[in-house]
């Protein structure tokens, strides 16, 4: 692994302050040095060959030079705590030092490290020791919807890990975000039919069966926690993707959506893939961190046992996977050689600076060619993973690549606008195309190499001779091509758009499109599009409607989360306001294409809920990220949830609840194969069954053995049509993705955050921050009113002022102030008491379906910076929206005449 890691030094401490990948050099890891430019420090990288892993030492070296005017600063005198300072190092990992000149002293910066951190420990200058602030960066790329840890040796809080539930749309057969991968099975083996496969960044990829005229989706392929950046097929029926979740996924291409093997060895986003003829089980992967891996599909997916070295998972499941497989054996030529226990290796073409943005491999698999963001193509021997030659001539990134079958030319597309055609023999650029007028996405070429359509950033798909130099405009759309795949004599485009688009392309004698006119000459300047038409005028696309359209749900763009923290308002980029409930996952409100800022103001409620998830929509869809203690802050009385048969001043906790309507089918399950559970008749019942029954009853137990039974009410049903999808990641393995309704039962509590299976098989909640509001009740100035207490009481944020005012009536008809000591405990009490106190409350007068205010004739009012607070506030909402001050909340209250 090789990784760049940033040191801010200043005269008093170092702090590493951010970390980057790089591939300079091989097994090393480069310390590049940043400097504030108000400092007079510089810049620079230096290099150690040291492993970074526990125990092991790390090696800096800086150089600090001083201007004129640092010369004359005065030198701080030593405190008395400094010197009494004690010389040693307070870390409890090995650390490693190197003497550089400081000013007239001599420093020593102490570097150590710990697992896969690495940590500025402390500064020497002359004898006494500095320690600086334990500054830790992560040398492995984690994902951000899945959650951090810090090693366990840190001094630091353990941050718990992640979960987190995607909302789908009601049909979930369509993508609802851009499509980055498209490629076509012809005849597959199993039916002679042909599919096409998309992978969208929504992390799903979809099989689509095709006919003349009709698209069916036939599978979802489901596990990616971050966007799918690009898919092939390799051999007869193996699916690879690959993520932004930094890992290469193979599947089962006609199976049901089963993820076989999860390959681990990237450390940052993948971002393509490049596979062999159908014949070779050769694939290369190249990404972000400067890192091309050259697989041998068929050594990496060989049975495998358990290990401590490898980065293959056995996630045949789709979760279960530690990283930590291996192969037992492999006779391809190619694999690596390994023993039993370091497990499979894919081969490493190391050279790369910089990010990968494209490879392409010809058919028999021997070269390799990949571009990114250093403007230069690179080829590469895969059989040893060494570099052979760099093709120069692009001045901006490289985002598509193409290699004829036998690998001796490559076409190029960059960011520059232009297609260039490469000669590997003879190492040089032949021809270049400048035929687009903004940056060019995507390839794809005939099967005779002759011609190449290429589509980008511009809306445009171009047809090109690479012979003759002659272009058209096949067809322009609205939004920028990203991925081209030919099938037959049709091309599917896809977009950033959720949709794909079949346009007519002609590819077996494409030459019939130019003899349609409206072509124009290639020409071959960077700078701008060069054309000489051939007609004397501007092209114009040759078809104007695509023949076949494969929709997709509109991405959400933008979302607010509404003050009751139930609801959430967003839009999508079809511009449709639309109103979801989150602890239902279901759209409850759908305002069509309406002024998102009106709606927002229009649906403000003046309530003060605590912040219990948060939320983004990087996959086109609501994802809701549950927090660990922070998603139990929020609590509900049961009658504004309006839950029938539950007394309405119960207290629901939003956050356990919503928890429990998410995993009830998993836990029915698990009960079920534990046999602890199981039907009347003696047989489980089916997993359709066990999904309808989960989701569509209103008060599920789950185990009535237990104390507090698990009920899954009303307000947290999710929809059994379009179940969300979880991501998390357990003690063990990597993050996950499932369907709610695809648990059953056989996932390993290890395959789930710790805090989780505490709240769902124990029935404990972790310790979180006070739920509690702490206020003074006085009485008005110049009230008749007798003063009850002196001191400070507390209440449950949710409390209702209709309480307060029970507690006051109460206080008054028994003459009973209450003295400051015992004012909580108290206050307490005499709320739990006052409904049989105050004629207006029985004790069965909320019964009718009344809220408890709306039957209460108070002759007293509660007030707040002299304003009457409604019944029906709760104190939090007033603190926020009344009190407006951090201070403890004071209320007061009067008698009312005439009541």
């Amino acid at each position: 692994m090789r990784f760049t890691f940033a040191v801010a030094v200043t005269s008093s401490c170092g702090t590493i302050i951010r970390r980057d990948q790089t591939g300079i050099k091989s097994n090393a890891h480069i310390f590049t040095l940043q400097t504030p430019s108000s400092l007079p420090y510089h810049s620079k990288q230096i290099t150690t060959s040291s492993p970074l892993s526990l125990s092991l030492s790390l090696s800096l070296k800086l150089r600090h030079q001083r201007t004129k005017a640092q010369k004359k600063k005065k030198k701080k005198k030593k405190t008395q705590a400094q010197k009494k300072k004690k010389k040693k190092n307070h870390f409890n990992f090995h650390h490693s030092s190197r003497r550089i000149p400081w000013g007239k002293k001599e420093v020593e910066l102490l570097l150590g490290c710990s697992g896969n951190n690495a940590v500025i420990v402390g500064k020497r200058v002359g004898r006494r020791i500095v320690d600086i602030e334990k500054t830790r960066v992560s040398a492995m790329h984690r994902v951000a919807s899945a959650g951090n840890t810090t090693n366990n040796n840190s001094t630091r809080p353990r941050k718990e890990k992640r979960l987190t539930y995607v909302l789908n749309d009601s049909d979930d057969s369509k993508h609802c975000a851009g499509i980055n991968g498209l490629v076509v099975l012809k005849y597959a083996v199993s039916d002679g039919s042909d599919y096409l496969f998309t992978g969208s960044r929504d992390g799903r990829l979809k099989r689509w069966a095709l006919a003349d005229d009709t698209v069916t989706c036939s599978a979802t392929f489901e596990s990616h926690v971050d966007w799918v950046n690009d898919a092939v097929i390799v051999g007869d029926n193996t699916l690879v993707s690959c993520s932004s979740d930094t890992t290469v996924k193979t599947w089962n291409a006609l199976s049901n959506g089963a993820c076989t093997r999860t390959l681990r060895q990237h450390s940052d986003y993948v971002t393509c893939l490049a596979a062999a003829g159908k014949n070779s089980n050769i694939l290369a992967s190249g990404g972000l961190g400067a890192e091309v891996f050259i697989w041998d599909l068929e050594a990496a997916l060989a049975p495998v046992s358990k290990c401590n070295d490898a980065m293959v998972d056995d996630s045949s499941n789709g979760i279960k996977g530690s990283g930590n497989l291996r192969t037992i054996g492999s006779s391809n030529n190619i694999s690596v050689q390994t023993t039993q226990t370091e497990g499979y290796i894919p081969i490493a073409a190391k050279g790369h600076k910089e990010s990968v943005y494209a490879l392409a491999m010809n058919e028999g698999g021997t070269i390799l060619v990949s571009g990114g963001t250093e403007k230069v193509v690179r080829v590469w021997d895969t059989r040893s993973g060494s570099k052979t030659l760099k093709l120069k001539g692009h001045t901006d990134n490289i985002r598509a690549l193409l290699l004829d079958s036998t690998g001796r030319y490559c076409l190029s597309g960059s960011s520059d606008s232009m297609i260039r055609l490469w000669d590997i023999g003879q190492q040089r650029c032949v021809h270049s195309y400048a035929v687009h007028t903004d940056s060019v996405w995507a390839l794809a070429s005939s099967p005779t190499f002759s011609h190449v359509y290429s589509g980008g950033r511009d809306f445009s798909l171009y047809l090109t001779d690479l012979q003759t130099r002659e272009s058209s405009l096949l067809c322009s759309g609205e939004h920028p091509v990203v991925q081209l795949a030919l099938h037959d004599d049709s091309i599917w485009v896809a977009s950033i758009d959720s949709s794909v688009h079949r346009w007519p392309a002609e590819g077996y004698s494409p030459q019939k499109i130019f003899e349609r006119g409206n072509s124009f000459l290639a020409g071959n300047l960077s700078f701008s599009r060069a054309r000489v038409s051939m007609e004397g005028s501007s092209p114009v696309p040759v078809y104007k409607e695509p023949t076949l359209t494969i929709s997709g749900t509109p991405a959400i763009v933008q979302h607010e989360v509404l003050n009751n923290k139930r609801h959430v308002l967003t839009k999508d980029t079809s511009s449709s306001v639309k109103l979801w409930e989150i602890t239902k996952g279901a759209v409850v409100e759908d305002y069509g294409k309406v002024s998102f800022e009106e709606k927002k103001e229009e649906l403000f409620e003046m309530v003060s809920i605590n912040p219990w998830f948060s939320v983004d929509t990087r996959l086109g869809s609501l994802s809701i990220h549950l927090d660990t203690p922070q998603c139990f802050s929020a609590e509900m009385y049961s009658a504004e949830l309006n839950i029938v048969g539950k007394p309405e001043d119960d207290k629901v906790n939003l956050g356990w609840e919503t928890l429990k309507g998410l995993l009830i089918h998993w836990l029915i399950r698990r009960k079920q194969r534990m046999g602890s559970s199981a039907p009347a008749n003696g047989e489980l019942l089916s997993g359709k069954d066990i999904a309808a029954r989960s989701l569509s009853h209103s008060r599920i137990d789950v185990d009535s053995n237990s104390e507090n039974d698990l009920m899954v009410y009303p307000p947290f049903e999710f929809p059994a049509a379009s179940p969300p999808s979880i991501i998390t990641e357990g003690t063990e393995g990597g993050p996950w993705r499932k369907k709610v309704t695809d648990l059953d039962g056989t996932e390993d509590e290890k395959d789930f955050p710790g805090w989780c299976l505490d709240c769902l098989l124990s029935h404990r909640l972790p310790s979180r921050e006070a739920t509690k509001c702490s206020f003074y009740l006085h009485p008005c100035e110049g009230s008749p009113a007798q003063i009850l207490t002196q001191g400070k009481l507390s209440a449950p944020r949710i409390l209702r002022i209709h309480k307060v005012i029970n507690y006051v009536v109460e206080k008054m008809v028994l003459d009973k102030p209450m003295d400051s000591v015992n004012a909580d405990s108290s206050f307490a009490s005499g709320l739990a008491g006052s409904q049989l106190l105050h004629p207006a409350i029985g004790d069965g007068s909320f019964r009718s379906g009344f809220k408890p205010w709306q039957k209460l004739r108070p002759s007293i009012e509660i007030l707040c910076n002299n304003q009457v607070l409604p019944p029906d506030m709760s104190l939090a909402t007033a603190k926020t929206y009344v009190w407006k001050k951090n201070e403890d909340l004071v209320l007061h209250y009067r008698v009312v005449q005439g009541r």
